[in-house]
Order: structure tokens, then C-alpha cells, then sequence
């Protein structure tokens, strides 16, 4: 679904994506895991064309990303929803207009459909009678699912979540991790997970890739990475201070 190949991005002295090689299959979940710094939202900002690199090849879906037009590009990016790391709500709109934006932007639906469509997406993610709420009356995990919410609206081929956990708790980590598996065995997505969560990333992603150094260092299944031979992604995994990674 998404294929990245010697993918290089530099900003000023700092070179974040060095030659990256990586191939998103289709329907599935990958996550993206590695320290923290390696560049994996800068990965993900490439994916969906909101960054360019210096060098390299981005496809979607079949179709390249880079030097083509502004209107060609937005139309691929119809293909994607995203989940930013913090939902990326307006606070000056209720839990109803956050969701029902990308509709009244992209759409010519009437009221009462975009309400359907809004309050059936909410229940998706296990959310009722929140519509008249504001962001300040949230609770963290709720954001993150007004996010899916609304990320999901539109139908998207593609949803891309970026650190979906950050900042909760442990609890409600789980809910969310839930909440990713239960919302892509419904409707079917490709799933880039952004995570540091390690182990309970594993119980989500069907593939794992290791990025570190600027490339990809391994790619395979959750067991395949899990039970890693590298000394590198052993080390991450098992988070020991002992290793090839160092603490700067």
C-alpha cells in the first residue's frame, strides 16, 4: 500500500532517513518502533506527502507522491485518516464539529446526514452522548478516540496513528490499543502505528519494522522482532541499558 525506497531527508547538519527501504503491506497494521529521535513521525509525515525528501521514492497505493501536483497529491491524500499524537482537536468546536469537519469540508451532504454519519463514527469508538461536549471536558483517552472518530469518517484506505497513547494511562492504553484492533478488523484499513509502547505493541501490529540509524534495520512479524537475533533490536525490545545503543 505505501512503498518507501532510499529514502533520505536531512535538516541542516542532522541526518534523520539515510537510504530507507520500506514496504507498508495492505490491510494489514505495521508499527514503526525504535529510540527515541530516529525520525519516525518524520517517516510517517513523508507517507502521507506533508514533508519531501531529498532523495528517494514515495509510492501510494501505487501511485507516486513527489513532483506531481498540488491537486493530484490532495487527491491522494483522500486515501489517508490520521491520529496525531494529540488528537488534534479544535478547542474552540464541540466533540460534534471536530468530527463533522472533514465532511463539511470535503463533502456536500446534507445536516441530517452528517449527523448520522458523525454520531454512528462516535459509536464506532465506543462513544455516546459526548457530541456536545468540549475538548476541556475530555478525558485523554476520549480525545484519542474523537480522533479515530474522526479519522475513520471519510472511509480512508489508510489511517495513520502517530504515538495513539502517549500521555495515558496504562489502562487506558489498552483500551486504545483495543480500540485499533477492533475499529481495522471492522473496516478493513492499512495501519502505520507510530509506538514506543514495547511489549503491547506486539499484541497489535501483525509486522513491526525497526527504524534506527536513519534505515530500517529489521522488518518482519510481531514474534519475528519479538524474538530478534540483532543486538540492536534485541536490545530495544528488552529495553536494557546494556547494548550497542547508547543513552546520550
Amino acid at each position: 500500500m505505501i512503498s518507501l525506497s532510499n529514502l533520505h531527508k536531512s535538516f541542516g547538519s542532522q541526518t534523520v532517513l539515510n537510504g530507507l527501504d520500506l514496504e507498508i503491506p495492505a490491510g494489514q497494521i505495521t508499527a514503526i518502533i525504535g529510540p527515541s529521535g530516529e525520525g519516525k513521525s518524520v517517516l510517517i509525515k513523508h507517507m502521507i506527502g506533508l514533508m519531501q525528501p531529498d532523495q528517494g521514492r514515495i509510492e501510494v497505493d501505487g501511485e507516486s507522491i513527489l513532483g506531481i501536483r498540488r491537486s493530484q497529491l490532495n487527491r491522494i491524500r483522500e486515501k489517508f485518516g490520521m491520529l496525531f499524537q494529540n488528537a488534534a482537536l479544535f478547542d474552540s468546536m464541540n466533540v460534534f464539529e471536530n468530527v463533522a469537519f472533514p465532511l463539511q469540508e470535503k463533502t456536500a451532504l446534507s445536516k441530517s446526514e452528517i449527523r448520522d454519519r458523525v454520531i454512528s463514527a462516535l459509536e464506532d469508538v465506543g462513544l455516546k452522548n459526548v457530541e456536545h461536549k468540549y475538548t476541556d471536558e475530555l478525558s485523554g483517552g476520549m480525545k484519542k478516540r474523537v480522533g479515530l472518530a474522526r479519522a475513520l469518517l471519510l472511509n480512508p484506505k489508510i489511517i495513520l496513528f502517530d504515538e495513539p497513547t502517549t500521555g495515558l494511562d496504562p489502562i487506558i492504553k489498552r483500551a486504545i490499543h483495543q480500540l485499533i484492533k477492533d475499529t481495522h478488523a471492522k473496516f478493513g484499513f492499512t495501519a502505520v502505528v507510530v509506538s514506543h509502547e514495547i511489549p503491547e505493541i506486539f499484541d497489535v501490529a501483525q509486522n513491526v519494522a525497526m527504524l534506527y540509524k536513519g534505515r530500517i534495520l529489521q522488518f518482519g512479524t510481531a514474534a519475528e522482532i519479538r524474538h530478534s537475533q540483532d543486538p540492536v533490536v534485541r536490545q530495544f525490545v528488552s529495553g536494557s541499558l546494556d547494548g550497542p545503543i547508547q543513552m546520550v
